[in-house]
Parts: C-alpha cells; structure tokens; sequence
C-alpha cells in the first residue's frame, strides 16, 4: 500500500470513521473547523518495515469513531485523514504537505516513527500547525522554545536507556553489555541514555552494532555482538527486527539478559512472531496497562477498552499493548479538544494541550498522570521495567523515573 491515500481504504481497514467528507472549506471558520466536523490528520506506516505500527492510527481512529457516535465534541464530528507514509521521510513530508494544503487540518495528531516525525517537524512548526503526541520517544519532540508546536507523548527514549542501565546496574553482577540499535535518532537516543545511565560503568558496554530500516535482516551483526562475549543484549530495534532478534539470539544459542525497547514488546505481532517460547525470560519496560497481565482484567479501564475493542476496533488484537496505547493518546486528544472550546483554533488547541495536568489517563499504569505545560512537551515522565513469562508480561518492582 506503500504511497496510496488511505482515505480509499475505508471498506478494507473496516474503519468507518477513517474518512468522512470534507466540508467546504468557505465554510470553515477556522482550518479544519466547520459547523458540523473538526479535520485532524495523520500518518502511519500501513506499509513498510514498521508497518505493525499501522495499529496505533487505526485504535485512534477507531476511538473517534466512539466519539462521533456519542454526539462527538461540543457537537462537531471528529474526522481523521490518515495517509500512509511507508514509514520514510520523503513520504511522510509528502502526506503531511497534502494533509496541511489540501485537507486544511486543524492539526496533526498521533504522527508515528522517529524518522518521519523528524522529517516534518520543521514544516509543521514553520506552518503554526500543531504537531500532537508523537508516537515517538525522542527527546527532540520536548525541545518547546524550538519546536513550540509539537508535543510528544512517550517516555523519551534516552530515559528509558537510563532506565535500563539502573536496572542492569541492580541486577547483573560484572555486565558486559552488547548494543544492537537502529541507526537513526531513536536507536541514538536510547544507547545515549544508556551510556548516561551507567555513568563511569560505562566501560560495561563492550560491542555495539547499527542496522539500517532498509536491511532485510539483522542476523549478522546479533551473531557479531555475540562474540564479544556479552552477558546482557540490548536490542533497541522496531517490531520487525526485534522479533528477528528474539529468533537469532535463539538459533545462536546465546543466553545473555535480554532487553527488547518498549516500542517492540508487543505480545503479538512481535514476540507471537518470534515465538513465545523463544522469548520467555526477555526484559523490557512499559507505562500502559499490558493487556496480557491478568492483574488488569477488573480494572474498570480495561473493562472499558476491552468494550471499545469489541465494538469500534473488532480486527486489533487484544494482546497487543500498541492498541490500549493509542487508545490513551486518543483519550488525551479528546479532553484537549474539549477543553479547546465550542470554536477550536490552532491557538487556542495548542494552549488546551499545554494546560494539562495530572490527567488520569484510561489504560495508563497506576501512578502515571499526564502533564503538559507551555516550557515542557514530555507528558509521561515514569515507566516499570516487566519479564515475559511465556504467556504475558510480569511488573517487576516499582516505577522508575530514570533520569
């Protein structure tokens, strides 16, 4: 589907709220605000290397289907033009470009990937179009003095590679720790954090490798890393890869500590993928509810996605964390709107966004509340590392905030 509007995919994604038809635009009091509808767009890898992440922009839109049908936001209907973007820059400033000059968005909305989102901050900063809730934990998405229209959402990726380091540091007696990372911001971000982290141990990181999202398969640098004699793996990779991981360091008979990133650890398609009895013992991180831990299954916010899953999302897979993780950025996205007023602007959008505080986000770890303010675009601060079990993720310990 690599370049095709997914605006023509309605009846396929079986997504009734993909796309409604556009009003006039004479009629529009502000950009992507009529009378009747308020026009957000996005894009996401439907196709492509990272095209597992295509489940997020669907559970969002999915979630706005829910709104729309309770009456929708001060009585406007809430459209979303997701446009996929194949997971490459090139693509994804094309979309963007089409969704701000053609489609007259009030603003973009859950953008997923590092290397795309990087692609189109400037334009989007430069266009006063707000840029909400990267699906990204780079740290460039927190920088407001420079980017004052983009917010992101995750925790960022050099805190959850400090992260790692505290729990490596607590747990491994003499680590000597091999770094499989993607070559671009974010695989950059987390093994800076990690290098932080670890402070003067940082000596314990004995090998590192890159992959590129081209490559078809990242078995040979993981057999390289493996003879450097390593006794803990990171491999901060995207689901594709990270799935190809679990099945290499398998196949190599490799028993190190094994770290997946918390943008890959979904039960399926990535460790289902690899195989459940491969990835038993992996560790990694995470500050949504994972909806395989049975501890979550009375909790009154599981029980309401759960329902929303069931009746507005019925093809996304309840066991992977990606859904009930958009599920809570639309939810965010709903209280901004709202709070924004019955005549929403881009202006008064982005200062909806940056007068959140301690907000109680459904499907959100217990402890974790959301805050944004105009001097800092990071909303979640805090994540719990967790074990596979062979069947779903175990919490270990207490929250850590990392850096």
């Amino acid at each position: 589907m690599g370049g095709i509007d997914m605006r023509r995919l309605t009846a396929a994604a079986g997504l009734a709220g993909l796309i409604l038809a556009a009003p006039a635009h004479g009629q529009e009091a502000a950009p992507g605000v009529s009378a009747s509808h308020i026009r957000l767009g996005n894009t996401a890898p439907y196709s492509g290397p990272a095209s597992a992440y295509g489940t997020i922009a669907k559970a969002a839109i999915a979630y706005f289907d829910m709104v729309n049908a309770n009456g929708g936001i001060h009585g406007r209907k809430v459209e979303i033009v997701s446009l996929d973007d194949g997971f490459t820059p090139p693509k994804a400033v094309e979309q963007t470009r089409k969704l701000v000059e053609r489609d007259d968005v009030l603003a973009i909305f859950l953008p997923i990937g590092t290397p795309t989102s990087s692609a189109t901050q400037p334009y989007l900063n430069a266009k006063k179009v707000p840029q909400l809730f990267v699906s990204s934990g780079a740290s460039k998405w927190n920088q407001p003095k420079k980017y004052p229209w983009t917010v992101g959402w995750n925790v960022d990726y050099p805190t959850e590679g400090h992260i790692y380091a505290k729990y490596i540091l607590a747990t491994v007696k003499d680590p000597k720790i091999a770094v499989l990372y993607q070559n671009d911001d974010y695989g950059k971000d987390i093994l800076a954090g990690l290098k932080e982290g670890l402070g003067d141990q940082a000596k314990a990181i004995v090998d590192t490798a890159t992959y590129e999202l081209s490559d078809a398969t990242v078995d040979s640098p993981i057999s390289k890393l493996r003879s450097s004699g390593a006794n803990v793996f990171i491999s901060a990779t995207t689901p594709k890869f990270a799935a190809q991981s679990i099945r290499a360091v398998d196949a190599l008979g490799w028993k190190p500590l094994f770290i997946v990133p918390s943008v890959s650890n979904s039960v399926d398609p990535v460790l289902t993928g690899a195989g459940l009895d491969k990835s038993v013992g992996i560790i990694s991180t995470s500050y949504v509810k994972q909806p395989t831990d049975p501890q979550w299954q009375d909790a009154p916010d599981f029980k309401a996605w759960s329902a929303f899953m069931d009746k507005y999302y019925p093809a996304g897979a309840k066991n992977d964390w990606l859904n009930p993780y958009a599920y809570g950025m639309a939810f965010a996205m709903h209280q901004a709107l709202d709070k924004a007023g019955p005549n929403p602007t881009r202006e008064t959008l982005m200062a909806a966004v940056e007068s959140i505080r301690d907000l109680e986000v459904p499907m959100l770890l217990p402890g974790i509340k959301v805050s944004i303010s105009k001097d800092d675009h990071g909303p979640i601060k805090a994540m719990q590392m967790m074990r596979f079990n062979g069947k779903s993720w175990e919490m270990l310990g207490d929250l850590i905030t990392g850096r």
